[in-house]
């Protein structure tokens, strides 16, 4: 497509599948050299065998020292993509400690580690960019994922935060607040509420897209075309934003 991210190491967490893969295969598609991260070796080597030059470190974002190990291994990068991530669902009288702890780990804490782990070497080298997958849930409230939303909303004050501290040092700092995708996190999703609810997954599925102004799911090409132009040169004034990829759901 392009080589505008030629030379440039590019780290995407979560990049095994859905999204993440979305994100890596079209920053590979723009010339940068890709490291995908996620938890599992065998699908981390699936997602990365049709990507020129790609890498996969196995890495467990809510663990510090895991982190660290796997950013060693990666080496410096140039562009971080924060997108590893997960919902996990319950009415907030039944969301207990470990589904709160988890929840923050998974979608803040484990991007806090990362960011961390990258941005010396690109203060250092004048140059980078990093980009949080936030979703919808870090501008808006959704009902049963108190936890969820908690951590989104503070993934979205961490990267605003960033920005300001590194709008100095060539170091952009931004957001991607996608709607409901049409991933397998999604499904999953979906077959959770027909369990829960005993209604039918064509009628939920209709629900959740009525969410959405044009009335339907995001793909994950979209959210990957943001990201990519967040990366971009030319994109070097843009920080401490969230581009919202949710067809009018949410309004910046």
């Amino acid at each position: 497509m392009s080589n505008e991210l030629k030379g440039r190491h590019a780290i995407v967490t979560g990049g095994s599948r859905g999204v993440g893969a979305a994100i890596a295969r079209a920053l590979a598609a723009h010339g940068a050299r890709v490291t995908v991260m996620g938890r599992d070796q065998k699908t981390l080597k699936t997602a990365v065998a049709g990507l020129t030059g790609a890498h996969a470190v196995a890495v467990d974002i809510t663990d510090p020292r895991s982190v660290k190990r796997a950013f060693v291994k990666a080496g410096a990068a140039d562009i971080l993509v924060n997108n590893a991530g997960g919902a996990e669902s319950a009415p907030f009288e039944r969301t207990g400690e470990a589904l709160w702890q988890g929840m923050l780990a998974l979608n803040l804490s484990g991007a806090f580690h990362c960011t961390q782990a990258v941005l010396p070497a690109m203060r250092a080298k004048g140059w980078g960019r990093i980009v949080n997958i936030v979703s919808t849930a870090s501008h808006k409230g959704y009902p049963y994922v108190t936890a969820y939303c908690a951590a989104k909303h503070g993934l979205l004050g961490l990267t605003r935060a960033l920005a300001l501290e590194t709008a100095r040092d060539g170091v952009t700092v931004n957001a991607i607040s996608p709607g409901f995708i049409e991933t397998e996190m999604l499904a999953s999703s979906v077959r959770t509420i027909v369990k829960t609810t005993g209604r039918s997954e064509a009628d939920i599925r209709r629900q959740l897209q009525r969410s959405n102004p044009q009335g339907r799911f995001v793909t994950a090409e979209e959210v990957a075309a943001a990201v990519v132009w967040l990366c971009q040169p030319a994109s070097g004034s843009v920080t401490g934003q969230s581009i919202s990829v949710s067809g009018g759901e949410v309004m910046n």
